[in-house]
This record gives structure tokens, sequence and C-alpha cells, in this order.
């Protein structure tokens, strides 16, 4: 899988969802969050929490997050085929 730190383009950013996806069906759904309302609660519950875990990790959060285009992609995701 593509590490998150190497993710720098829309299209790597494609490639690390569907690394995700597969690691998840590989898993058989062993991820403690495997289904979509505990993925989505924890997604949230990240986001809340981002500074914290930027600090902890010993990393700076980035000033020049595109948070909308995420929150798009979020909500394109529901109906997108």
């Amino acid at each position: 899988m593509t590490h998150p730190d190497r993710v720098g383009s829309r299209e790597d950013l494609a490639s690390f969802v569907r690394s995700l996806h597969r690691r998840h069906v590989d898993g058989g759904g062993s991820w403690e969050n495997a289904d979509l309302a505990g993925f989505l609660e924890a997604l949230a519950a990240w986001v809340d929490d981002a500074d914290g875990w930027y600090r902890t990790t010993g990393r700076e959060m980035p000033a020049d997050g595109d948070w909308r285009f995420f929150a798009r992609a979020l909500q394109a995701a529901t109906t997108y085929e």
C-alpha cells in the first residue's frame, strides 16, 4: 500500500484509496472500523483531533489542506458510480 506521506497528487490519492479498499477486501474486514458506520465515526473523530494527532506524531498540521475537496469527495462517493 502507498504510504499517506507519499500522496502528492490527485492520482496518488485515488491509488491510495484503492489500496485501502483492496486491503479491506483482502483482509476480510479485519479493520477495527470494518463497517461504514464505524469507519465514518472514526474519520470524524480523527478530523476533530487532527491537531493532536499531528502534535503526537511530531508533525506539523498542514495549513493549506483543502477540506472542501475532501468533503466533496466523500459526499460524491455516496452516489458516484
